[in-house]
């Protein structure tokens, strides 16, 4: 009787504990759609910065702006998204592995790094490493942050990059696949990689630009920087709520297999309960 009231007991807390994972799997798909909603405004942005700028490189032909110009300096800047929580399966650790790995190769080659950590998680990892230099940090930006929050990020590289104290500026974060699949990546964001002559065969627009089109393109490839990093946290969000929906999917389903076995476990004690009992009432009326 005692063991048949022990597996009852573990079956209600399973079933608390499927409640609350069946909860968080709603929550988490709903804010993944905004998530996605906001990463994909943001691409048309993006993409149209580009074409500008690449409007303007072509105007300013005798102009190289000192963002396309490689540095000669041996440390790095490693821009890191992370997530503020848990829950979201190996997200986190894929992304940190990769920066890792990237991190040792470069040591291994004679370069320091420096590192903008952007979640609670990234700050739990790297802020322990001894050979690593934490510049700055942001934490608890909620889902959709607004982009004055990653500015610091994108100021303190562009500052650093100008001032001529670092080689490269790399961002690390999520790329959303699909709601099933996020990779992590690499991608350096300065100096910036050249993109004249990408569409070689389009029409080119003479423009007249006021103020210069050199003035434009100043500002424009500092926008492009900031733009770059805040998408990347936005899509980060998304590939967060994604994992963290399917993560709870599984332990939903995980709950109900164990429910069933100790189901199955609790017929059988009941069962065997009954047949004791049986057992004792047909022993005690053959006994008189």
């Amino acid at each position: 009787m005692a063991q048949t009231k022990e597996i009852r007991k573990k079956i209600g807390s399973v079933q608390n504990t499927k409640k609350i994972t069946s909860a968080m799997e709603l929550v988490a798909s709903s804010k993944m759609k905004k998530t996605q909603d906001a990463m994909s405004r943001g691409k048309p942005y993006s993409k149209k910065i580009i074409e500008l700028i690449d409007s303007l490189s072509g105007a300013t032909s005798e102009y190289r702006h000192p963002f396309f110009n490689q540095k000669d300096h041996n440390t790095d800047i490693y821009i890191v998204v992370g997530t503020d929580k848990g829950l979201c399966g190996g997200l986190n650790t894929n992304l940190f592995k990769l920066v890792l790995r990237n991190m040792q190769e470069r040591n291994s080659q004679g370069r320091k790094v420096k590192v903008f950590l952007f979640g609670k998680k990234s700050a739990d990892v790297f802020s322990r490493l001894k050979d690593v230099e934490v510049i700055g940090s942001a934490a608890k930006l909620g889902d959709i942050p607004s982009a004055e929050d990653v500015l610091s990020a994108a100021q303190i590289a562009i500052n650093e990059f100008e001032e001529g104290d670092i080689g490269n500026v790399y961002l690390y974060a999520n790329e959303f696949i699909n709601t099933m699949s996020q990779s992590p990546f690499e991608k350096r964001i300065l100096p910036i990689a050249s993109i004249e002559g990408k569409d070689a065969d389009k029409k080119v627009w003479d423009y007249i630009y006021e103020p210069s089109s050199k003035e434009i393109l100043d500002l424009l490839l500092k926008r492009y920087i900031e733009t770059q990093i805040y998408q990347a946290v936005i899509e980060n969000n998304a590939c967060e709520q994604a994992a963290k929906m399917i993560a709870m999917k599984n332990a939903s389903e995980n709950a109900e297999e164990i429910i069933k076995e100790l189901q199955l476990l609790y017929n059988n004690a009941r069962q065997a309960s009954i047949t004791q009992e049986l057992s004792e009432i047909v022993g005690g009326a053959a006994a008189i």
